[in-house]
């Protein structure tokens, strides 16, 4: 296996030149770079990493932290999955990796996890239940970067979507196609995206000049089964709706579901519009109304604030990101059926 003192001879230049090449290649010549990158290629020369952390100072690892998985279902709901390729994509891109911390114990086990693996930053993803462990990060001075939840601190910050802005997008909608009695199956009302949505919803309904109906108003939990079961309340009210406004496609699929299970017609007799805009949303029958959020976006945003905040230690983080939502018009929010 070649090393860097071949590949310095091969070149004709020293030991350090080949190393600025693989760790500070602005400081070499253009000419210089190719040629060292070239005979590492003809010689198959791959720099160590544990000798490239110890010249940068940098591991090139990135820790994903997440205590969801554990507790539920997490890592299989779409969304998410999504979200985290296209993370991961933005990542590898920049020359990082990906590595996943299990959930601490206490409030400083991700941040344990962080020191004994010598890592550049953490993106972090919780449900609402880790405030301490996102807090001891953030007040850590490791570059850390929350996804869907804000967060403060010198060197923290956070990427999510206009939550409220498309869930007020998605109740106009449903006014617009003529309903009047709009209920919502909110998500859990300890996340970041529920408790914005679910003021999203309420807002516009008070903009609109429409009464607010705490009956009307039902907690899932981002999952088919929650929303199935979300919905089956709502069409046992002496008055029910006559359109649902689901805070997560998963519940929204769900409530389609229960609506034809009980010989209802969707959208005639109540019109049905989700959140997320996952895969399924346009496969299903009828295809689901929703609002769709930016999944490429999130990632690329939050490999680049944590970057930033990598490549200048001194810096302060850069500002929270907050991505547009936009409304995708399907066939569950048709018009009521005549008469």
């Amino acid at each position: 296996m070649a090393t860097i003192r071949d590949l310095a001879r091969r070149c004709g230049v020293s030991v350090a030149t080949v190393s600025r090449v693989f760790n500070n290649p602005d400081a070499v010549t253009r000419e210089t770079r190719e040629a060292v990158l070239r005979a590492a290629a003809l010689l198959g020369y791959t720099p160590s990493a544990p000798a490239r952390t110890l010249a940068t100072k940098r591991s090139c690892m990135v820790g994903l932290a997440w205590d969801t998985g554990h507790r539920g279902p997490g890592w299989r709901h779409p969304f998410l999955q999504e979200l985290l390729v296209g993370l991961k994509t933005a990542l590898s891109e920049r020359g990082y990796h990906l590595l996943m911390l299990a959930a601490g114990e206490d409030a400083d086990g991700h941040l344990r996890a962080v020191r004994r693996h010598s890592l550049d930053g953490v993106v972090f993803i919780d449900d609402g239940t880790a405030d301490p462990a996102l807090t001891r990060l953030a007040e850590s001075g490791v570059p850390c970067v929350s996804l869907d939840r804000p967060v403060t601190g010198r060197r923290a910050t956070y990427v999510t979507s206009d939550n409220a802005g498309g869930a007020a997008a998605a109740v106009r909608h449903l006014h617009e196609r003529g309903r009047r009695r709009i209920a919502t199956i909110a998500g859990p009302g300890r996340t970041h995206p529920g408790a914005e949505r679910l003021a999203g919803y309420r807002a516009a309904l008070a903009a609109l000049g429409l009464p607010v109906r705490e009956e009307y108003v039902v907690e899932g939990d981002f999952y088919l089964g929650g929303g199935h079961a979300a919905m089956r309340r709502l069409l046992a009210l002496d008055e029910r709706p006559d359109a649902v406004f689901a805070a997560g496609d998963e519940m929204a699929i769900g409530a389609v579901r229960a609506a034809l299970e009980a010989g209802l017609d969707v959208p005639g007799d109540v019109a049905v519009a989700g959140f997320d805009d996952i895969e399924p949303a346009s496969l299903v029958r009828p295809a689901l109304t929703t609002v769709a959020q930016d999944r490429a976006g999130f990632g690329a945003a939050a490999a680049a604030a944590l970057i930033s905040m990598i490549d200048d230690p001194d810096a302060a983080a850069p500002p929270p990101t907050v991505l547009p939502a936009r409304l995708v018009v399907r066939e569950t929010s048709g018009p009521p059926r005549a008469g």
